[in-house]
């Protein structure tokens, strides 16, 4: 059995919040993809609320279009302790910092949750705009490193 990148990262040692590069994807046809891990809250320590990191997820698929290009998907990881990015093409992890950190402000600003209807969303009632902002703030007082070590 092939086992999963995600899976071979000792999530003992990592130090978030960070970004970090986990791989680029060769399609058939060469067209590249990157996916990126974006690590809030400390693998086994902090978990997301569900509400709140459904609620970052809204805003940040909202706003992470506005601040990078050729987004493909934001998915939070099963764990809660952050989201996966995955892009179009080999980006390089400060263009996601730069991106990410402006959509962050963008989250702080924000007065309304976007597609927050039964119509929008497959669980609208479970989303949190305050849990996101304190989430959103946290992390940028902390600030995102791109070397998973902390180091």
């Amino acid at each position: 059995m092939q086992k999963v990148e995600s899976f071979k990262l000792d999530h003992t040692k990592v130090r978030s919040p960070y970004i970090r590069k986990c791989c680029v994807l060769d399609g058939a046809k060469g067209d590249k993809v990157t996916k990126f891990d974006l690590r809030f809250l400390q693998p086994n320590a902090d978990t997301f609320g569900t509400a709140a990191i459904h609620g970052l997820e809204h805003l940040l698929a909202t706003y992470l279009r506005e601040t990078l290009d050729n987004i493909i998907d934001l998915s939070p990881m099963g764990c809660r302790t952050g989201f996966y990015l995955i892009m179009w093409g080999e980006v390089e992890p400060q263009t996601v910092k730069e991106g990410l950190e402006k959509a962050l402000e963008m989250v702080l600003e924000s007065d309304k949750m976007p597609a927050a209807t039964a119509v929008e969303c497959g669980n609208y009632k479970d989303l949190s705009l305050f849990g996101a902002k304190e989430y959103a703030r946290e992390a940028l007082q902390k600030g995102f490193s791109l070397n998973i070590y902390g180091e």
